[in-house]
């Protein structure tokens, strides 16, 4: 039984916060980072392969579960794929606090107050164990 339940929360699939608020709001309550991640999900290249090999990775969901609140400012271009107009302009808000460059994949670790504490531009060059490590080192260090 205790086999079942593990397996059925590794197959969860991470959970995302679209409000940053309410992410630095539950940061704080639950002592966890903020992991804010610009992708462009239908059209960038490396976005798309963060996201399927780093963050979609075992390794990296499994150390998330208890040291992060999961951001995703997402802009996608394809009309299909088009956010809500009040989330368009929340993902508006954090790129022009966060990501004044339009970088993506832009990746950054914040406290529950918003302060940066790390950030990666573009996909990852070190492993998935690597990065993962060193997210989680990071979180480690911010206790």
């Amino acid at each position: 039984m205790k086999l079942l339940a593990l397996l059925l929360i590794f197959s969860l699939p991470i959970q995302w916060e679209t409000d940053f608020e309410n992410a630095k709001k539950t940061a704080a309550e639950q002592h966890k980072l903020i992991l804010l991640n610009f992708s462009g999900s239908d059209w960038c290249a490396p976005c798309i392969l963060m996201h399927r090999d780093y963050i979609g990775s075992e390794a990296f969901a499994a150390m998330a579960k208890d040291n992060l609140v999961l951001v995703n400012a997402d802009f996608p271009r394809k009309k299909k794929n088009a956010l809500s107009p009040e989330l368009a302009k929340r993902n508006d808000g954090l790129a022009e606090k966060y990501n004044k460059y339009g970088d993506f994949p832009l990746t950054l670790l914040l406290d529950a107050n918003g302060k940066v504490l790390k950030t990666w531009k573009g996909k990852p060059e070190s492993s998935v164990e690597d990065w993962t490590k060193e997210v989680k080192a990071v979180c480690d260090a911010n206790r």
